[in-house]
C-alpha cells in the first residue's frame, strides 16, 4: 500500500488503534467514488505527517461487525484517535484536504505543522484541456476530449455529478425507459469518462485561477496548466436559508417543475416564490397536482401579468401572500411539512403536503473567476456558437452560461459542442 498506511482488520483494532497513540483511520468500501477521490489525499497526507501520527486503513465491507459496533454507516469515514478515545468530528463523503489537514494539525500540534506545511513541494501538471466543473457539461465535454486522444482534466470543488447527482429521478434523459435515480445517472457518465482516459481531481480546493496563464491551483499544492480551459461549474439555487432546506434538497425538495412534476399526480404540493419562474412553474405542476399553494412574501406577485391571470383563475391553486418558510420537515416518504410565518402578524403556523418546490432563481457558480469574463445581466457568463467566451482558449457550456432553458440534456449539449470545437483546434 503507498505511503505510510498501514491495513487493519477488526482483530487488530484494539492494538493498533485502541491501544494508544495518535491515529488517523479512513473506513473505506471497494466500488465507491467518493472512497477514489479520497484515497490519493490520504496517501498524499501519511506522507507529510506520517512520521507523528499512524495512518491506517479498513475495509468497511469486510469488518462489518467493528463498523456496526463504531456506528460507521457510509464509506469513506474518517475518525481521528488519540489514546483510545476520538478527538474531532468523524467526516465523510466528498471529504477535502484542506478539512484533513486542519485535524491533522491539531494532532500534531502548531510547532510540527508549521514545519509540515514548510516542506510540502508544490508542483505542476500539463494538460491539453483542463475542465472546471464535473457535472453533465463537464462530464461530456471530457469524455469527447478524452475519445479524441487529447489529454484532459475534470477539477470539481464537489464530488463529479454536479447537481443531478443530488435530483431524485431523472425520467426525461434519453436512453432510459425507466427513470434513472440522479446518482446513478451521474456514476454512469462519470464512468464513462473514466473509460475515455480522462483524470479527476474531485473534492478539491480551488486555490486560485489564471485565464491568461491557463493555470488553476488547487489544494495551494498542484498547479494544473492547460492549453485550453472549460467552465463548466453550473448555477445553484439561490438558498433560503431555512432549517431543512439543505438536508432535504432533492429529497422532499424540488427545483425543477419539468423533472419532477410527474411524480405529483393527484398530490398536494407547496411552491415558495412569487416571480415568474414560480409561477410559470406552477401552472406546469398543476397539470399533475391535486392542489398547489404558493408561499410569497410580498402582497402582489412578481410574475408577469399574463402568468398571474392564469394562476387567480386556476382552482387548484392557492396563495398565502406575505408568508415565508421558517422550516422544512420531513416525516415520511412524499410526506413533508413546511412551518412558515405571516410577516404582519409574526404568527407561525405548519402546512403539510405532499411535496416542495423552491423557485426563488438559481445563481451561477462563479467565486473565484476573473471580473474580465464577460456576463450577462443575471451573471452568466455569455458565449459563442462554440462555447467560447470573450477571452481566448476559455470556454463555457452547461447552466453556467446565458441560455433560454437549462437542462441535463441542454447541458450536455453545450459540453459537446465545446468538447468538437476545442478538438479540432487541437488536433
Amino acid at each position: 500500500m503507498a505511503g505510510k498506511i498501514k491495513e487493519l482488520n477488526a482483530d487488530a483494532w484494539k492494538s493498533e488503534v485502541l491501544g494508544g497513540g495518535k491515529v488517523v483511520v479512513d473506513f473505506y468500501s471497494t466500488e465507491c467514488p467518493p472512497c477514489e477521490a479520497l484515497a490519493s489525499k490520504f496517501t498524499a497526507l501519511s506522507e507529510l505527517y506520517g512520521n507523528d501520527l499512524k495512518f491506517v486503513k479498513v475495509f468497511r465491507q469486510g469488518n462489518r461487525e467493528l463498523s456496526e459496533e463504531l456506528g460507521v454507516s457510509s464509506s469513506p469515514t474518517l475518525l481521528y484517535f488519540e489514546n483510545g478515545n476520538e478527538i474531532a468530528d468523524r467526516q465523510t463523503g466528498g471529504i477535502k484536504r484542506s478539512a484533513i489537514v486542519e485535524n491533522l494539525d491539531k494532532m500534531v500540534g502548531p510547532e510540527l505543522a508549521a514545519g509540515i506545511h514548510n516542506s510540502i513541494k508544490t508542483f505542476t501538471t500539463e494538460y491539453d484541456v483542463a475542465v472546471l466543473g464535473g457535472g453533465p457539461a463537464g462530464l461530456t465535454a471530457a469524455t469527447y476530449l478524452g475519445q479524441a486522444h487529447l489529454k484532459t482534466v475534470i477539477i470539481d470543488i464537489a464530488l463529479t455529478g454536479g447537481y443531478m447527482s443530488t435530483t431524485h429521478q431523472v425520467s426525461n434523459y434519453p436512453g432510459f425507459i425507466e427513470p434513472q435515480p440522479g446518482f446513478m445517472l451521474a456514476h454512469y457518465m462519470s464512468e464513462q469518462t473514466k473509460g475515455a482516459g480522462v483524470d479527476f481531481r474531485p473534492a478539491v480546493d480551488v486555490s486560485s485561477i489564471d485565464l491568461v496563464k491557463k493555470e488553476i491551483l488547487i489544494d495551494s499544492v498542484e498547479t494544473i496548466k492547460a492549453n485550453k480551459i472549460i467552465i463548466a461549474t453550473g448555477s445553484s439555487p439561490r438558498p433560503l436559508g431555512v432549517p431543512g432546506e439543505v438536508e432535504y434538497g432533492g429529497n422532499g425538495i424540488s427545483y425543477c417543475a419539468t423533472c419532477d412534476a410527474k411524480y405529483f399526480e393527484d398530490k398536494d404540493v407547496i411552491v415558495i416564490g412569487g416571480g415568474n419562474s414560480a409561477i410559470e412553474e406552477s401552472l406546469f405542476i398543476a397539470k399533475f397536482a391535486k392542489s398547489i399553494t404558493i408561499i410569497h412574501q410580498f402582497a402582489e406577485l412578481q410574475a408577469n401579468k399574463q402568468a398571474q391571470e392564469e394562476i387567480f383563475n386556476n382552482k387548484k391553486i392557492n396563495i398565502l401572500f406575505e408568508h415565508e418558510p421558517r422550516e422544512f420537515i420531513k416525516n415520511g416518504s412524499m410526506d413533508m411539512s413546511v412551518v412558515v410565518e405571516d410577516l404582519k402578524s409574526k404568527e407561525r403556523k405548519t402546512l403539510n403536503t405532499n411535496g416542495i418546490f423552491v423557485f426563488v432563481g438559481f445563481l451561477p457558480n462563479l467565486t473565484g473567476f476573473p471580473e474580465t469574463l464577460k456576463k450577462d445581466q443575471f451573471g452568466y457568463l455569455v458565449t459563442d456558437e462554440d462555447m467560447l467566451t470573450n477571452l481566448p482558449d476559455i470556454y463555457a457550456a452547461g447552466d453556467i452560461r446565458t441560455k433560454k432553458f437549462r437542462q441535463i440534456t441542454t447541458a450536455v449539449s453545450d459540453g459537446t459542442i465545446a468538447a468538437i470545437a476545442i478538438s479540432r483546434e487541437l488536433s
